[in-house]
């Protein structure tokens, strides 16, 4: 059975994760980037990399898999500010 420890940890992986999706979405859908800092994204991407080396070292299933989807969702977002970015 999960502590309770891991289960609050799983809770803020999600919550933290799923935090860039309503971003991509609506980056998708208006075609538009235009008000999203590229420096934000950029900072965001640097922290969860370093939050990934972290869990690695820890060998901490939880924040590994928080931090490649962050990483993940935050690349595509960056991605879209390139090509949406210049309206």
């Amino acid at each position: 059975m999960a502590d309770i420890w891991d289960l609050v940890g799983l809770f803020a992986a999600a919550m933290t994760s799923i935090g860039f999706i309503p971003q991509i979405i609506q980056g998708v859908r208006t075609k538009k980037m235009d008000d999203v800092s590229s420096m934000m994204i950029l900072c965001l991407m640097a922290g969860i990399f370093l939050w990934l080396l972290y869990g690695l070292h820890l060998k901490d299933n939880i924040i590994i898999a928080a931090n490649i989807f962050g990483f993940s969702a935050l690349l595509l977002t960056l991605l879209l500010k390139i090509r949406y970015g210049r309206s």
